[in-house]
């Protein structure tokens, strides 16, 4: 029942994942792959036509599920994966990730997944009985009278983990690590100091604030959708609002306002940057867009979520 493996040290980290990744996005199929053990990873997008995935927690995703499969193919063909199975990347807007305090946790994963799917329960629009479902101990701290257990969750609707799961193999391939987009992107960040990261759909906006291996915060927010101004004006109103959220977080957590965030998404981060509005903000990328390896149609998008699984892998 539990295959949503999110297998992540926040951060860089060795080993566990396949050597291959693919990121399904609304707007087209990512995919990279490292061509030998120690070098860089190779890039290549298919893009795929309107409505051919329709990120959500409650209905179907992939009403396409051919057109998706050839997009898969055409990508990972682009990059040659030295194996079949792959780290597949799904929007932030089909996975709900939490970080969860506990005095006492079980020992054992398989009584360990009970307790949370009775915590989630009530925090998420779906049957949590049949819901991937994976974790990871961020700390583990003791006070005077008992233990504290820091949890990051991810839960993922059974429906829509099969959807994405059966594109792939459809493909050819085989998921073998399954992650949302904001937390493979933040596997690429490489920074020790705590920093705000931002990953940025046309759907969705995800604002985290990484130290080190620990995960201050996890927030998604679904944007407002349409291209009349009003539309658009709202959607960047309502990122600047969230971002505000985040950065009053951060100053709360450690007494100073963050000076820079880290950026991956759909937009470059000259575009972004425009849309935040904040001159005391400084924008940075996860990481820097790559100078060759990548087909013209990639166009702004953010290669970091794919870069991120890679790290470490073999």
């Amino acid at each position: 029942m539990a295959r949503f493996r999110m297998q992540i040290p926040i951060g860089v980290a060795a080993g566990g994942r396949p050597a291959a990744a693919c990121e399904i996005t609304p707007e087209g199929v990512m995919a990279a792959a490292t061509p030998a053990p120690g070098q860089p990873p190779v890039y290549a997008f298919a893009p795929l036509a309107a409505d051919s995935i329709h990120a959500g927690l409650v209905e179907a995703n992939i009403p396409n599920p051919s057109a998706v499969a050839t997009a898969i193919r055409s990508a990972m063909g682009q990059v040659q994966p030295r194996v079949k199975s792959l780290t597949l990347v799904v929007p932030d807007s089909a996975v709900r990730v939490f970080v969860l305090d506990f005095d006492t946790l079980p020992s054992r994963m398989d009584e360990t997944l009970p307790v949370l799917r009775f915590r989630l329960r009530k925090s998420v629009p779906f049957d949590v009985e049949h819901a991937g479902i994976s974790f990871q101990i961020l700390s583990e701290g003791s006070t005077r009278d008992e233990t504290q257990w820091k949890i990051m969750a991810a839960i993922m609707p059974g429906p829509v983990l099969a959807e994405y799961e059966s594109v792939v193999r459809q493909a050819g391939f085989e998921p073998g690590v399954i992650l949302p987009a904001s937390l493979a992107a933040i596997c690429a960040v490489e920074s020790e100091e705590t920093v705000l990261v931002v990953n940025l759909s046309y759907q969705a906006l995800t604002t985290s604030i990484v130290s080190g291996s620990d995960l201050l915060l996890h927030r998604t927010i679904e944007l407002p959708q349409g291209n009349d101004p009003s539309q658009v004006r709202a959607r960047q109103m309502e990122l600047q609002r969230s971002i505000a959220v985040a950065a009053a977080f951060f100053e709360d957590k450690l007494q100073v306002r963050p000076q820079r965030l880290l950026y991956s998404g759909v937009l470059s981060a000259h575009e972004f940057a425009e849309m935040l509005d904040d001159e005391e903000i400084k924008v940075g990328e996860v990481v820097p867009r790559p100078d060759s390896g990548l087909v013209t149609s990639l166009g702004n998008r953010s290669v970091a979520e794919v870069t991120g699984v890679l790290m470490g892998t073999k």
